[in-house]
């Protein structure tokens, strides 16, 4: 296993504890405070559906670049870490008009145990979510300049193994946030 490989595996590790953490720390609370299911009605579960489904789909779209690179289709892999960005880029957008509806709602990180722990932790993926669009957009670029071969970087796996944990990441996160909210 190549080195760059080898410490993208293990910051992935190191994040998924934190990720587990606040998970726990969001269920935890969501029992244990009589806000926390009150405040859950507040979301809107279709509309995350929604932006949920454009960044689970950015997990196929780079899945396909490296397809693409494999085979020998710069152009092709390029277009395929374009869609992967417009993918994130829309989950961005809608977490971003999504708190917004929320904080006019009066939900806010400092109202109680519900708005602080639902703002870290869907908060914090968001910060990974965005880190994973620069390093995207920087290969994207990088793929421009040379014209050719950057899904054969050492980066290009290392990029994808951190969207593929964001993408899993969030599959946790709405489960446990948005859908346990329906019960």
């Amino acid at each position: 296993m190549n080195k760059v490989r080898f410490g993208m595996l293990l910051f992935v590790a190191s994040e998924s504890v934190f990720f587990i953490l606040l998970m726990i720390a969001y269920m935890v609370y969501h029992v244990s405070s009589p806000s926390g299911a009150d405040a859950s009605r507040y979301l809107d579960v279709t509309r995350t559906a929604v932006f949920s489904a454009a960044l689970f789909a950015s997990s196929f779209t780079i899945w396909q670049a490296g397809i693409k690179s494999r085979t020998g289709s710069p152009r092709a892999t390029l277009a395929w870490i374009a869609a992967t960005i417009v993918l994130g880029t829309a989950f961005l957008v809608g977490e971003g008009t999504e708190y917004t509806d929320i904080i006019s709602k009066g939900i806010t990180v400092n109202r109680d145990l519900f708005g602080t722990t639902f703002f870290t932790l869907t908060g914090f993926h968001g910060l990974h979510v965005f880190v994973g669009l620069v390093l995207l957009s920087s290969l994207f670029g990088i793929g421009l300049k040379r014209g050719a071969g950057v899904g054969r970087l050492p980066a290009f796996e290392s990029v994808t193994i951190y969207w593929h944990f964001v993408d899993t990441v969030w599959i946790f996160i709405f489960t446990i946030v948005y859908l346990w909210a329906l019960r």
